[in-house]
């Protein structure tokens, strides 16, 4: 028993000793580097969900935004040559503006210009606000004369393939991550 107290006696000595030295000491790190596995992204939904093969998107997701140029400009390309075969400025606006796929945030302009395609528009410089309806305005881009008037599918937002009929958030929160129950 008296050994027990003394090796009790003795630990709490150095415990004690140690919290009241004033030597930090910095956490050791590893020498090994750490690799992660990137699943998904999705900055502008439609790069993904509307011009990429269904059996792309695995290769999408893992890859980073420098890649995106190579790996698809030909394949959005011919995405909407299918529906536009002579709207070759409308291939080459879209390609350019969406790839990479990746949002533009400059925090140094006023938010309320910002719109998602807006800087193919030249109306405001990028990005999106949660109100935007991107689905919608994606498609109008491809289907009507909004970016290419030389052949337009149907007129903006009027017929079928300029909406998916589902509208934007229309109710958002004061904290993150501000969308409102879905519709």
């Amino acid at each position: 028993m008296r050994f027990n107290s003394q090796l009790a006696l003795v630990a709490a000595t150095v415990i004690a000793a140690a919290a009241c030295g004033d030597k930090v000491t910095a956490p050791t790190v590893s020498a090994t580097p750490r690799a992660y596995d990137q699943v998904q992204r999705l900055g502008n939904p439609l790069v993904s969900e509307v011009f990429l093969l269904k059996k792309d998107h695995p290769y999408h997701g893992s890859i980073g935004p420098a890649a995106d140029v190579a790996a698809f400009t030909s394949p959005m390309k011919a995405f909407v040559a299918q529906f536009r075969p002579n709207a070759t400025t409308l291939q080459n606006t879209l390609t350019a503006v969406l790839l990479p796929d990746m949002l533009v945030i400059q925090t140094d302009k006023d938010p309320t210009t910002a719109g998602w395609l807006s800087w193919a528009l030249s109306n405001g410089w990028g990005g999106r606000k949660l109100s935007d309806d991107v689905v919608d305005t994606g498609l109008t881009a491809i289907f009507s004369s909004l970016l290419d008037p030389t052949q337009a599918v149907c007129a903006p937002s009027t017929l079928p393939l300029c909406t998916d009929n589902v509208g934007s958030h229309a109710t958002f929160a004061a904290t993150f991550p501000y969308l409102g129950a879905p519709k």
